[in-house]
């Protein structure tokens, strides 16, 4: 993908050996604003012509986004990280070393201003400038005239442009940096520490996900770019911590698409002598006093569904939703052969050793999963689909666990955890034959998890909560590349 506008580029160049042969230094670092566009308005945009003109002056630094030259005068728009602000600029009101800078200056500079406030005849807030300095010469013109930057492969390669002309987008992450900053208060006002574990780890635990690796040089060891951080975090509650949680990066290698990115932001949280349970109801009011923060209530608009998040959600069993989608009585339900058939016939992939539990995970999956558009909860996991998870003292063949799904898509995924180590060395002892068996994603044996529950940890309950797929949901977003500044992407193809 070559940049177009080499003209402009080899002008804006030109411009830049003028101004130095002008003013000497065109990246200079002693301009401090004193304010910026939004107090500006917020302190004149109503202010008497009275009040305006005993105004103080005021210093503000910006990227010009937009000018009108009218010969003597002009003026222009200038951006800062909060809005922007219009300059009108007087060739006999300036110094000329002032207004010889402003005649070489190009759409995408950076300039600092510091002038008068007033307004002009059609009302609008203005500084009438007293001095203009360039601080940043913009080499390469902006796209699309800072109207609109519209090619999605640019937008996400070059975020900083995105960032630059698209307002919208600049809001989308701040909305994500408030929605990330309300979950650290909640959490934190409930009595939870906020920890740091191992990125990299000598074994990739805790997900059912295909690890990076990598190799660290000094200790000639092999060791992998974390899929979760649970199992350090549970080691903790063993330690002592009853309550913790983590906001970390975690990484998987998967494919890429409008869900998955290889690198994602998570929410991990462990309770101590707390059950699956009170995590749904821990999920919900969360959940709903972000939404009420972000959008001012409990109704959202997610693509072309209308979504209600008042709790209670409603709860829903695996059996009951797959015999609902596929028409299985209760005696197929338990036949491996009928779910197989059935999963075939649906159009799905026959998972690696397949079990009757993976079956039914795959057919629910596959059929049920993406038609949960209002907030679910479903239950139910066959325990050899859930490896960390306690067993349902009614019912052992299932776990206390639940994931939420609204939207179609999974939001967060959460049980009562597995604290007996005999029965967690031999769900361990079984993953590692399913990787065996070349199932990538399955966990190994980890003696040193292993140990430390032989310490004893007590009765937990612990959630993990996709923070991008949260942030899409309560922004409206299409796409996981919406949410993340800079997401993955093919290498740029030369054209």
């Amino acid at each position: 993908m070559k940049d177009a506008g080499g003209d402009q580029a080899a002008a804006r160049r030109h411009n830049l050996a003028t101004l130095r042969d002008q003013i000497g230094q065109v990246y200079p670092n002693d301009f401090r604003p004193d304010t910026d566009a939004r107090a500006l308005h917020a302190r004149y945009e109503s202010a008497s012509e009275q009040a305006l003109a005993g105004a103080p002056v005021a210093r503000i630094a910006g990227r010009l986004i937009s000018r009108r030259d009218f010969g003597k005068a002009a003026f222009f728009h200038l951006q800062d990280g909060t809005g922007a602000i219009q300059v009108f600029i007087k060739r006999d009101h300036l110094v000329a070393e002032y207004y010889a800078a402003f005649t070489t200056l190009d759409i995408g500079d950076i300039v600092g201003v510091w002038g008068q406030p007033m307004r002009t005849r059609t009302g609008e807030l203005t500084l009438l400038a007293d001095g203009l300095r360039v601080l940043a010469k913009a080499l390469r013109p902006l796209p699309d005239k800072w109207h609109g930057l519209q090619d999605v492969e640019i937008r996400y390669r070059r975020r900083y442009l995105d960032l630059m002309v698209n307002p919208e987008v600049r809001a989308l992450f701040e909305t994500r940096a408030r929605i990330i900053e309300g979950i650290r208060t909640f959490l934190t006002v409930r009595g939870f520490l906020e920890v740091e574990t191992p990125m990299m780890q000598a074994i990739a635990g805790g997900a059912a996900a295909r690890p990076f690796e990598t190799h660290h040089n000094a200790l000639g060891l092999d060791l992998f770019l974390r899929v979760a951080p649970e199992l350090f975090l549970k080691r903790l509650i063993v330690g002592g911590f009853e309550r913790v949680f983590e906001l970390n990066r975690t990484f998987r290698n998967e494919g890429i698409s409008t869900q998955h990115n290889p690198e994602f932001t998570m929410l991990e949280l462990y309770q101590a002598y707390a059950t699956y349970e009170d995590m749904m109801e821990l999920t919900e009011t969360l959940l709903v006093s972000l939404a009420e923060a972000v959008t001012g209530g409990r109704q959202i608009r997610y693509g072309e569904h209308d979504i209600d998040l008042s709790p209670p959600w409603r709860r829903l069993g695996l059996e009951t939703a797959v015999a609902a989608a596929t028409g299985l009585g209760a005696d197929a339900l338990t036949s491996e052969t009928a779910l197989r058939e059935s999963l075939v016939r649906h159009g799905g992939q026959i998972p690696p050793r397949a079990t009757r539990g993976k079956l039914l995970l795959a057919l629910f999956e596959h059929l049920v999963e993406p038609e949960l558009i209002q907030p679910t909860f479903a239950i139910g996991y066959p325990v050899d689909v859930s490896p960390l998870a306690r067993r349902n003292d009614q019912t052992p063949g299932v776990v206390d666990r639940f994931e939420l799904f609204i939207g179609g898509r999974e939001i967060a995924n959460a049980f009562s955890e597995l604290n007996d180590p005999t029965d967690q060395r031999a769900r361990f002892e079984e993953q590692a034959r399913d990787r065996q068996a070349g199932d990538e994603e399955a966990h190994l044996v980890d003696e040193d998890y292993l140990q430390a529950l032989e310490y004893g940890m007590p009765p937990t309950a612990g959630e993990g909560i996709g923070i991008d797929r949260l942030v899409m949901l309560l922004t409206n977003a299409p796409s996981i590349r919406d949410v993340i500044l800079f997401p993955q992407l093919r290498p740029e193809r030369e054209s």
